[in-house]
């Protein structure tokens, strides 16, 4: 039997998170947590052979150490990971929470105004009238902590010490969590084991030429240009309610920079590769269920003074092939997404 090594650590949540259990309310649970981790491992993993991918490998190597079923002789998993709490959120009102209203180009019924929450939180938080939580049930507050502690075997402690790494530092957990909501930071317990923020990764950061990403389907890498890795920051904030209305603000800025032409259309326009789908602007050759989601990712981190910062990082990977992408067209589109980014004299490239 392989010698198994633990980590400790506290997890704390920088924003709310919509983490919701059976009934839809925000609980602190290890299934979300455990799938994310997987996710790290999975880039970690491809990162490690330079992204020559044998997908059957990956797949088998993932089952043995995550668990699968498979023909009905499935195996458990090899990677144990625990929680010190299971109680529900405390959050159970938003009252006071929103910053007021942004301004958006597109939404003439409002008066051109969001609720910047609302915005970046569509679906858990409903903004009509005032923000609020869509449901009366909990969520998971700003400041809230437990404890995790995980156990694995000791020859897959290079890889999953890189990937609890990467899932402290651009990792977020629950509903909108693409959007910033769920961002936390996990803090080493144990002296000399555990990767904390601020702790250098066992690796180098997985990065990838970002056209050379479109190459796969899925989400395997961290996206660079000849500028360096596709990571932007912001400037601090005391708060998470400001600085996530700073967020609202760029996501609005980048997705109305590409106006469209027409309401629903047969043929995508460059808007639709951000993500789909886009209210009242359907594409009727996917379909009325497609769902693409956005590979430009925000991650709320904190600072070295006790402030919070926005990441806004790009995992590029090309979309599912019942969209029928055109490599050509991702990477217009994608590159004027970079540009703005790198016009907006708010934000500065990260080097992580």
């Amino acid at each position: 039997m392989s010698t198994m090594e633990t980590r400790s650590f506290t997890i704390e949540f920088l924003t709310p998170a919509f983490l919701g259990n059976a009934r839809q309310s925000g609980q602190w649970r290890t299934p979300p947590i455990k799938a994310l981790l997987r996710q790290w491992w999975r880039v970690a993993y491809v990162a490690q052979r330079g992204f020559k991918l044998d997908t059957n490998q990956l797949r088998l190597d993932e089952g043995l150490l995550f668990g699968a079923a498979a023909d009905g002789a499935g195996n458990r998993s090899l990677v144990r990971l625990r929680l010190d709490r299971w109680d529900e959120g405390k959050l159970k009102s938003w009252n006071g929470l929103e910053p007021g209203t942004v301004a958006h180009p597109e939404v003439q019924r409002t008066g051109y105004k969001v609720g910047a929450h609302a915005y970046l939180g569509f679906g858990p938080l409903d903004g009509r009238g005032g923000t609020k939580l869509a449901k009366a049930n909990a969520a998971i507050q700003a400041t809230e902590t437990a404890q995790l502690s995980l156990a694995f075997p000791q020859h897959q402690a290079e890889l999953l010490d890189q990937a609890l790494w990467l899932m402290g530092r651009f990792g977020t957990l629950g509903g909108r969590s693409r959007n910033g909501w769920g961002s936390f930071v996990l803090r080493s317990l144990s002296s000399g084991e555990g990767r904390g923020e601020g702790a250098k990764p066992t690796g180098a950061l997985p990065l990838r030429d970002w056209r050379q990403c479109l190459q796969l389907d899925w989400p395997h890498a961290l996206g660079k240009d000849q500028s360096g890795p596709l990571i932007w920051q912001t400037q601090a904030h005391g708060d998470w309610k400001s600085l996530m209305r700073e967020l609202a603000e760029i996501k609005i800025g980048l997705r109305t920079h590409f106006r469209f032409n027409a309401g629903h259309t047969n043929q995508p326009e460059p808007r639709h590769w951000l993500s789909y789908p886009v209210t009242n602007h359907s594409v009727r050759s996917w379909g009325n269920n497609a769902r693409l989601p956005n590979s430009l990712r925000f991650k709320v981190r904190t600072t070295t003074e006790g402030q919070l910062t926005g990441a806004i990082f790009h995992v590029p990977c090309q979309p599912p092939a019942s969209f029928q992408p055109q490599t050509a067209q991702l990477v217009k589109v994608w590159g004027q997404v970079h540009a703005c980014l790198d016009g907006d004299k708010k934000l500065k490239r990260s080097p992580q």
